[in-house]
């Protein structure tokens, strides 16, 4: 894929540590899409478990923006670069962002998830996300569907009734094949 053809479209940006919620932001404020997925998460301060707001994908935040036009992102507080191949940045697939932006405004509650390359593929057939598809888990007795962003080799598991997904291939997952592999780093400049 060219240059010309990621104009325009969606970008991880790998930011700095804990610099996610700030850099999108900060985008925003520059008139760019800026997407930073969270979940709600309990953690222990104090002797005191506390409900806080974590990013889905840590360390990362989605932008739309027009890739020949780059240096604005890149000078950003936060950003380290632009996550692709070499010097070259690779989109994040379309339909990837619009199934997180629909399970993070759906009401479940997702959780950040390895990525997994193998399972089954599955298709939820109920409303409000009937139509994403994702590999089904079964996890401490619940199911669970995975859906991934495969350009960071990142995925978010959302508990989900079984009865409400459809069979999409025939490859099936083992919980010990589920896998968590390093995802391109990108220095682009």
């Amino acid at each position: 894929m060219t240059i010309e053809e990621n104009a325009h479209r969606w970008f991880a940006l790998q930011v700095r540590t804990r610099w996610e919620a700030s850099t999108a932001v900060l985008l925003g404020g520059k008139g760019y899409e800026a997407f930073l997925p969270t979940f709600k998460t309990k953690k222990r301060w104090s002797g005191r478990l506390k409900e806080v707001t974590s990013p889905l994908f840590p360390g990362y935040v989605f932008c739309r923006f027009d890739v020949h036009n780059r240096l604005p992102i890149l000078i950003t507080p936060g950003v380290i670069s632009i996550v692709g191949c070499g010097k070259i940045p690779l989109p994040v697939d379309e339909n990837e962002i619009t199934a997180i932006q629909a399970v993070v405004s759906s009401g479940f509650r997702p959780e950040p998830w390895p990525f997994l390359e193998v399972g089954q593929q599955v298709r939820i057939d109920t409303e409000p996300l009937r139509g994403l598809q994702g590999i089904l888990l079964s996890f401490k007795g619940a199911s669970r569907i995975v859906l991934s962003i495969s350009l960071l080799r990142r995925s978010v598991a959302l508990e989900i009734d079984r009865s409400s997904v459809i069979p999409v291939g025939s490859r099936l997952l083992s919980a010990d094949r589920a896998v968590s592999r390093p995802l391109l780093q990108g220095g682009i400049a």
